[in-house]
């Protein structure tokens, strides 16, 4: 008996969101390649993960609280504070930077066969998954040679992983779907990237900005991310409660728009790529 193929007008926009669920494999697939080249094409491999944060902690340590004596948050070593500063942003510079160039990187498989592209740039996104997970490990042994115990709110961490990962996902379809059609975003993606990590509370606490700036200081998503995790990891007394609530609206926002740009132009992929 032979299988009958129906052509329906619009019948794959419909259907998006279950093909991204019947595509599954492919995305396991395609994960699995982006971790292994990331690690066998490296020198150091893996250590790469540890060895970037590390020596980063290391110099915002001693320029922020050495040289310009910035307070720490909760009690924490600075150290402390400016790891756990810095696992979400290294997370999300490293989604930005992966997905961004995942389309254009992917151009052969682009051209030929029907799939989701989102699939793509979510599965670029799971190497920086990894980078987080090996630098955790990292802080859990920070806090053994200070002999700091973390808080207990440490439990409500997910929230905020899963806050940074919104937050990075609906940024890296904008920028993805931006870079095909306009390639000179390869060149403006390292320098986002740069200029986000001054202007975002990695190498200081938020609380040193005046109080009257802090709710637009907050329209950058990564501030009440950051902030959530340190008010997780290393206790702090009290947070900024409305940067949060700004924080979750904003990406709303970035995940909106960047979804819906990303459908928009996602059918012209193979044209300009």
């Amino acid at each position: 008996m032979k299988e009958e193929i129906i052509i329906e007008k619009g019948r794959f926009r419909k259907n998006y969101w279950k093909d991204l669920w019947r595509f599954r494999e492919l995305f396991i697939i395609l994960s699995w390649r982006d971790i292994r080249v990331r690690y066998k094409q490296t020198v150091i491999g893996a250590s790469w993960s540890i060895v970037r944060p590390m020596l980063t902690m290391i110099v915002f340590t001693i320029v922020f609280g050495r040289f310009a004596s910035l307070p720490s948050e909760g009690g924490a070593p600075y150290a402390i504070m400016v790891f756990a500063g810095l696992l979400p942003w290294q997370f999300f510079s490293n989604a930005i930077a992966e997905a961004g160039n995942s389309l254009v990187s992917n151009a052969n498989l682009i051209t030929k066969v029907y799939f989701p592209r989102m699939i793509i740039p979510a599965s670029s996104i799971i190497v920086s998954c990894i980078d987080f997970f090996i630098s955790f490990i990292i802080l859990l042994l920070l806090f053994i040679w200070y002999g700091y115990m973390p808080s207990a709110r440490i439990i409500l961490l997910p929230a905020f992983i899963l806050l940074g990962f919104a937050s990075s996902f609906g940024i890296s379809l904008l920028i993805t779907s931006l870079n095909v059609r306009y390639r000179d975003f390869r060149f403006i993606i390292p320098f986002l990237i740069q200029f986000g990590l001054f202007v975002s509370p990695v190498g200081f606490s938020s609380s040193v900005v005046p109080e009257r700036w802090r709710l637009v200081y907050s329209l950058n998503p990564m501030v009440g991310v950051i902030d959530g995790f340190r008010w997780c990891i290393i206790g702090a007394d009290d947070i900024y409660w409305p940067e949060i609530y700004l924080s979750v609206m904003v990406t709303c926002i970035f995940l909106w728009i960047g979804i819906g740009y990303f459908r928009k132009t996602e059918r012209t992929f193979a044209d300009n790529i």
